[in-house]
């Protein structure tokens, strides 16, 4: 019985690194970011927010409660945006993680800069 548990345990883990860790490992490195990061609570969210274009101190916003699902959100979408993804692929990363996490870490999507935006796209004024 105690066997069975610990190997259900190992199973879950293998499944998590191979489904979330590995490919945020990936889509750090494709932003040009250390794939380490993703192993270190807090350090890891600040990266993402430098992949995504946004300060430091948005972190903050992270721990308010409500808040925080609103600026996780946006944080996606703009983590799609960042690989010239659209709201779409949001919603994908949003509800359905273990299966876009993969493609965006594994496929053929390339970093375009922070939220897809680069500045001699920017429209004149």
């Amino acid at each position: 019985m105690m066997v069975g548990g610990i190997i259900g345990v190992i199973v879950y883990l293998l499944v998590v690194i191979f489904l979330i860790i590995v490919p945020m490992w990936k889509i750090y490195t494709k932003a040009g970011q250390p794939g380490w990061a993703i192993l270190i609570p807090i350090y890891n969210l600040l990266v993402l927010l430098k992949i995504v274009g946004k300060p430091g101190w948005w972190f903050l916003l992270f721990l308010i409660p409500f808040v925080n699902f609103v600026f996780l959100i946006w944080t996606l979408n703009l983590l799609s945006k960042s690989f010239g993804k659209d709201v779409g692929f949001t919603l994908g990363l949003l509800f359905l993680g273990f299966i876009f996490y993969p493609i965006l870490g594994y496929g053929k999507a390339q970093y375009v800069g922070p939220a897809g935006a680069k500045k001699e796209d920017a429209p004149v004024a």
